[in-house]
């Protein structure tokens, strides 16, 4: 690997995130024999272990020392650097050996002042940090690690694909040269990661890709690759491994369920984020469309065009076609999660209680950042005479967060959220085992706002309040005197005898 990609300038904090655990240790090792000093830290394992078993070249002597995997440990970890390392002029490595729980522990406030005091004590203390930080959930980190520039000198990434390894410098600062979007082809021989025959080492991820196809298979339907513009691969995760290395590609993903959506978005909005407008990114629906709020979700994330389910092949291929030159123009929020909560409101499904549907759906009507008329589908159904409300509702299975039903005069209500009337009988069908259609005899549907709060203030109106003199009549019976009435003194007037008159 050229040393300008390798060096680290004095003073200066390095990040490198890797998928797996094996190939972490690994670069850890291979740091430290390639040092004639280094410090290890290690919060994920016993440092002991990273060194077992022997290094084959390196320091003589390492020093080794353990961080708790808390909270407090990590954020206190800047003093312990005070009172470990002593002023030098001569530059000190420290390797951070971590897993990428111990950073969920911080929000992203307490990770970039985690980050500013421990430069202020590298600069005071003359030293290199070194964080290699691996496990399954480093995109979220990375994603966070992007937005603090001004306090890394550098950050890469190691991923394994298949039989070779990318490892993607996306910034490094190596004390005379800024180095950014890079790209490697490693191999691993002789437990050493090296690189790759020099046709294809060293790639800018800037390449004139334009007229790349990276596609999940099965949204050719089973047809072969198209030409050799054409790179299919065997799952959306791998699309997206491809993708971090395209400009003005064309990416496409397959959705086959509702449950893909949220994973879906999330590498949608992290490529967009990464790889800015030129990227088309393409979704097609493989199974049954998707609600109004998942199709919003994924737009918002940064997807050109969602290609809807029952789309023939050569239309798919049509729609590619005048997908060419162009760029995406909307805004991306950087923050997925505030996404995700608005494309989210209701984390609740299934039955309620009458009182409790009514103030459900009258929460989800007055919400003002959801679209006017376009927040859902109220339908109420009355049963065939052969079933009663009750019967019916045991069939009724809700998949979706905002689907809930209740029962009130024999009828069944559901409330299916962020549906279209049109898609009505495609969700109807979803949620019941048995054609609907030979369950009721009748249907009435509102699908605008106004309408859909007119009938749950009736149905609300209808709301069972138990009388007061129930209460009373649950009571124990107490007996009770009756209140003795209070005397009311009067004024008589005595007539005198004639006697006394004497």
């Amino acid at each position: 690997m050229p040393d300008e990609l390798m060096l680290m300038q004095p003073a200066g904090c390095y990040w490198v995130t890797v998928q797996r655990q094996e190939d972490a240790i690994a670069l850890a090792r291979q740091v430290m024999s390639a040092q004639s000093a280094v410090t290890l830290l290690s919060s994920a394992t016993a440092p002991q272990e990273l060194l077992t078993p022997p290094l084959t070249s390196g320091p003589d002597r390492i020093p080794m020392y353990s961080l708790p995997q808390t909270n407090r440990a990590l954020l206190k970890l800047n003093k312990d650097f005070l009172r470990l390392f002593s002023s030098s002029t001569n530059p000190q490595l420290v390797l951070f050996y971590t897993e990428v729980s111990d950073w969920d522990k911080l929000t992203s406030s307490e990770l970039s002042e985690w980050l500013k005091r421990i430069k202020s004590v590298l600069k005071k203390k003359n030293i290199s940090l070194l964080i290699i930080t691996y496990g399954r959930k480093i995109i979220s980190l990375g994603d966070h690690l992007h937005g603090l520039f001004c306090y890394l000198n550098g950050f890469s990434c190691l991923e394994y694909q298949k039989d070779n390894w990318k490892y993607r410098i996306h910034w490094w600062y190596n004390a005379t040269r800024l180095l950014a979007d890079r790209q490697l082809a490693l191999n691993f021989e002789q437990n050493r990661f090296s690189l790759m025959k020099q046709d294809e080492r060293n790639t800018p991820l800037t390449l004139n890709d334009e007229h790349i196809f990276i596609a999940e298979r099965s949204v050719l339907e089973g047809a072969p690759p198209l030409s050799n513009q054409w790179q299919l691969q065997d799952s959306n995760e791998q699309v997206y491994a491809q993708a971090e290395g395209a400009d003005s590609a064309t990416v496409i993903f397959s959705l086959s369920h509702n449950d893909q959506t949220g994973g879906l978005a999330r590498h949608i909005h992290r490529l967009r984020s990464l790889r800015g407008a030129g990227l088309k990114i393409v979704v097609r629906e493989m199974e049954v469309g998707q609600r109004q709020n998942d199709e919003r979700l994924l737009l918002a994330c940064g997807v050109n065009i969602i290609v809807p389910f029952g789309t023939s092949l050569s239309r798919f291929l049509i729609m590619l076609e005048g997908l060419q030159g162009q760029r995406y123009q909307r805004y991306v929020p950087k923050d997925f999660s505030v996404l995700r909560k608005l494309q989210q409101p209701l984390r609740q499904k299934g039955f309620m209680s009458l009182e409790m549907f009514c103030h459900t759906v009258t929460l989800l009507m007055n919400d003002p950042l959801l679209p006017e008329n376009s927040k859902g589908v109220l339908v109420a159904l009355t049963p065939v005479s052969q079933l009663r409300a009750e019967q019916a509702l045991t069939l009724c299975k809700t998949r979706r967060n905002g689907d809930v039903f209740t029962v009130m005069d024999n009828r069944l209500y559901i409330f299916l959220f962020s549906c279209n009337l049109h898609d009505l009988k495609t969700a109807l069908a979803s949620i019941f085992p048995l054609p609907y259609d030979e369950m009721f005899s009748d249907r009435q549907v509102w699908c605008e706002d106004l309408p859909i709060l007119s009938e749950i203030r009736l149905m609300g109106a209808r709301v069972p309040h138990a009388p007061s003199i129930t209460a009373a009549a649950s009571a124990p019976k107490t007996t009770s005197t009756p209140p003795v009435p209070r005397r009311v003194p009067h004024r008589i007037a005595l007539a005198q005898s004639k006697g006394a008159d004497k």
